[in-house]
């Protein structure tokens, strides 16, 4: 367990040992292949900033009888949103996360969830993800906020090759 330590009127500092990092394991529940009771998404890049994935969820995730919870459809867009930031080689945390459900997610049914970047600056990164039905209908769409850790450098191996490197970005 790592150790915090604060005082009155400053920030906590972690003593335990090594920073925080945001990078893929295998074993995440939306993305891991190695977990046996994750969703198992494959997203693919889809040029710079974005991502997607196809996704048909199961009765197993039912919140009501025929409809996915809405926590779990909340858990797959801030992923396809985070796809889509590391895709570019970001490190980076969701800071703030805002999601509209306008038609209910149905079990058993494909959909295409896709994340990508709207716009960066030095401090925060802002997204947005979509989880649409097979012939286009917006079922949830997603708004999030993102801050890089430590200063906004890379990671080592970004999840896609980007096409373009952020520091192009206006």
């Amino acid at each position: 367990m790592r150790k915090l330590k604060a005082t009155p009127g400053q920030a906590a500092t972690d003593e335990s040992g090594p920073r925080l990092h945001a990078r893929t394991q295998s074993g995440c529940f939306v993305c891991g292949p190695n977990n046996p009771r994750g969703l198992q998404l494959r997203f693919e890049g889809q040029g710079a900033g974005e991502t997607s994935a196809t996704w048909i969820p199961v009765s197993a995730w039912e919140g009501f009888r025929g409809i996915i919870h809405g926590g779990l459809v909340s858990t797959v867009l801030d992923e396809a949103m985070s796809k889509a930031v590391a895709g570019m080689g970001i490190e980076a945390l969701t800071a703030d996360l805002r999601v509209r459900f306008r038609q209910p997610v149905t079990s058993g049914d494909a959909f295409i969830v896709r994340g990508w970047i709207v716009s960066r600056n030095k401090r925060m990164i802002r997204t947005e993800a979509v989880l649409a039905a097979g012939d286009g209908t917006e079922h949830t769409h997603a708004w999030a906020t993102f801050l890089p850790l430590h200063a906004a450098r890379p990671i080592a191996s970004p999840v896609a090759a980007p096409a373009e490197h952020p520091s192009a970005w206006p």
